[in-house]
C-alpha cells in the first residue's frame, strides 16, 4: 500500500537528480548534439541569453554542452530540467523565467507549436544506424518491389533515412521518405506545394496519391527495451496508420524486424474500450497536461462544451504530470481526459497503475459527439488542435433538435441501455412523466454529493448545536515529525 499511494521517507534522502558523469565522450559531443548547427542558430538569432532544454536522461551531458556553446558563442546559457509536464514539449515558461531570448531543445520532441512565439532549434541527436542490415531487413519484409512503402524512424534516426533510401531505390521505385515536421523560422516562406503533415512528420506525396495507400517501415526502438509498447511515438503511428496496410519495425543496431500488426490491433482494441468507458461515464476529469502548447485554452473550452452537450459533468484539474497517487485523490471521477501534446496524451495510457482510465481528447470526442464517424471510418487524431474549428478533421456537434441525440445506444461493457442527455429529455414536449408540485423545492443534483452519499464513511459528524462552547486552548506545537510534548526518542 505504501508503494502505491506514497513513497518511503528514506527515498527522498537517497534519490539522485541524475548521473553527474558524462554520458557521451567529449570527442563525440559535437556530432551527437550537432553543436555546429546550434552555434550557427545562436549567431543567426543574435541573442545573448539562450535556454538549453534537456530531458532527464541527457542531463549528464548538459554541463559540457553548455560550456562548449558559451565558449563558442559568448552568449549566456541556461540549463532547463525537471519540466512541469513532458520533456518533449518546448518549455517556453521556463525560458521566460530565465529571461532567455531563444531556446534549444535536445532529445525527443513532439514538435507541437509553442503557445508563445520564441526562436526554437531542435536537436534530436544522431543515433548510429546499420544501413546494410536495415536494407536487408527491408527487403525481407517487402518482397514486392512495386508495393508503396513509407520510410519512418524515431527522431534520432531521421538523419539516416535518405542514405537508407539510396540503397533501396535501385529496386524499389515507389518509396516515400518522411522527415520531422520542424517549425519554419519566423518570416520564412512556406514551401510550394506544401507536404502532407501527419504524426509530427512531413510526407512529400505525389499529386493524386494519399498516405492510406502506403505500408510503413519504421527504423527505431531497441531489443533491450523492457516493454516496447511504452513508446508513445510508435504507438501514435500504429493507431493512426491505415489498418489494412503492413507496418513493420526494425532495430537500427541489429536490423532485426518485427511485424507490428498484432500490437496495432491491441492498441485499437484498447482505444475502442476507452471510448466505451467514456460513454458510460457520468463525471469526467479534464487534466490540464500542458500550458506551453498553442491552443490549449481553446481545446479545454471545447472539451468542456463537449461533455456538457453529452449530459456529463466535467471538472478541470491542474496536477502537473499525472501519477496514480495524484489521481487516486479523485475517486469521484469515472474517467480522466489528458489534454496534452500528442506524445504526452498517450504516455499514461500505455502505463499501468492508474485506478481509472486516462483518455486522449480524440477518444472523448468519439464518445460524446454523436456526429463523429463510426469506428473504422474515423481517423485517430493525435493532436487536440485537429478537433477544433478550422481543422479539416473538425466535426461540429449536431443541433439540439437532431435525431442523432435520440439514437439508441447500448453499452458494450455493462450491456445496459444508455439514456439520452438529460437536457434533451427536458426539452421534449411529449415528456409528461414528471409533474412539478409547488410545495417541493428542486435542488440541482451534484455528482460529487451523490458519490459522497454512497460512501460508508462521510467525514466527521458536525453535531450542530450539540457541542458545548468552550474557550480556545493552546494546542500542540512543533512539526508533525516531532511535537514539543513528545520529547526525544
Amino acid at each position: 500500500m505504501e508503494s502505491t499511494f506514497s513513497s518511503p521517507a528514506e527515498a527522498a534522502l537517497q534519490r539522485e537528480a541524475g548521473d553527474p558523469a558524462l554520458l557521451t565522450p567529449l570527442a563525440d559531443l559535437d556530432r551527437v548534439y550537432e553543436l555546429e548547427r546550434v552555434i550557427g542558430f545562436v549567431r543567426d538569432v543574435g541573442c545573448q541569453r539562450v535556454a538549453l532544454q534537456f530531458p532527464d536522461q541527457l542531463l549528464g551531458d548538459s554541463g559540457a554542452v553548455a560550456a562548449r556553446l558559451e565558449e563558442a558563442t559568448g552568449s549566456k546559457m541556461f540549463i532547463l530540467g525537471d519540466t512541469a509536464y513532458g520533456s518533449c514539449c518546448v518549455d517556453v515558461l521556463g525560458a521566460e523565467q530565465a529571461g532567455a531570448q531563444a531556446l534549444v531543445h535536445f532529445g525527443p520532441a513532439c514538435l507541437s507549436p509553442p503557445a508563445r512565439p520564441l526562436p526554437v532549434a531542435f536537436v534530436f541527436g544522431q543515433r548510429s544506424v546499420a544501413l546494410e542490415l536495415c536494407a536487408q531487413a527491408f527487403e525481407a519484409q517487402n518482397p514486392d518491389p512495386t508495393a508503396p512503402v513509407v520510410l519512418l524512424s524515431e527522431p534520432a534516426c531521421a538523419h539516416a533515412l535518405e542514405a537508407l533510401a539510396t540503397l533501396l531505390r535501385p529496386r524499389y521505385k515507389d518509396l516515400l521518405i518522411s522527415s520531422p515536421a520542424l517549425p519554419l523560422p519566423v518570416g520564412s516562406p512556406r514551401p510550394v506545394p506544401e507536404p502532407l503533415e501527419r504524426f509530427g512528420r512531413h510526407f512529400p506525396l505525389a499529386l493524386g496519391r494519399c498516405l492510406e495507400e502506403y505500408g510503413a517501415f519504421y527504423v527505431g526502438g531497441s531489443e533491450a527495451s523492457s516493454d516496447p509498447e511504452l513508446d508513445p511515438d510508435l504507438s501514435r503511428l500504429l493507431l493512426g496508420w491505415a489498418p489494412g496496410r503492413p507496418f513493420s519495425s526494425c532495430c537500427p543496431d541489429t536490423g532485426q524486424t518485427q511485424d507490428e500488426s498484432a500490437r496495432a490491433g491491441r492498441l485499437r482494441a484498447r482505444r475502442r474500450y476507452l471510448v466505451e468507458k467514456a460513454r458510460d461515464a457520468h463525471v469526467i476529469g479534464l487534466l490540464a497536461g500542458t500550458l506551453g502548447v498553442a491552443q490549449h485554452r481553446e481545446a479545454l473550452a471545447h472539451l468542456r462544451n463537449l461533455t456538457k452537450s453529452a449530459g456529463k459533468r466535467s471538472y478541470v484539474l491542474a496536477l502537473g504530470r499525472p501519477t496514480p497517487a495524484k489521481l487516486a485523490n479523485f475517486p469521484e471521477m469515472d474517467v480522466f481526459v489528458l489534454l496534452a501534446c500528442p506524445l504526452g496524451a498517450l504516455a499514461p495510457q500505455l502505463s499501468s497503475g492508474f485506478f481509472q482510465p486516462i483518455l486522449a481528447p480524440c477518444e472523448l470526442e468519439a464518445a460524446c459527439n454523436p456526429a463523429w464517424p463510426p469506428p473504422g471510418l474515423a481517423p485517430h487524431l493525435t493532436h487536440y488542435a485537429d478537433l477544433l474549428p478550422g481543422s479539416p478533421f473538425h466535426v461540429p456537434l449536431p443541433p439540439p433538435e437532431s435525431e442523432l441525440w435520440d439514437t439508441p445506444d447500448v453499452s458494450l461493457i455493462s450491456g445496459e441501455l444508455r439514456p439520452p442527455p438529460a437536457w434533451h429529455l427536458s426539452n421534449d414536449p411529449g415528456c409528461s412523466a414528471l409533474t412539478p408540485r409547488p410545495q417541493l423545492e428542486l435542488a440541482e443534483s451534484s455528482p460529487a454529493a451523490s458519490f459522497l452519499s454512497s460512501r460508508s464513511w462521510q467525514g466527521l459528524e458536525p453535531r450542530l448545536g450539540q457541542t458545548p462552547v468552550t474557550e480556545a486552548v493552546s494546542g500542540r506545537r512543533g512539526i508533525a515529525i516531532a511535537y514539543e510534548d513528545e520529547g526525544s526518542s
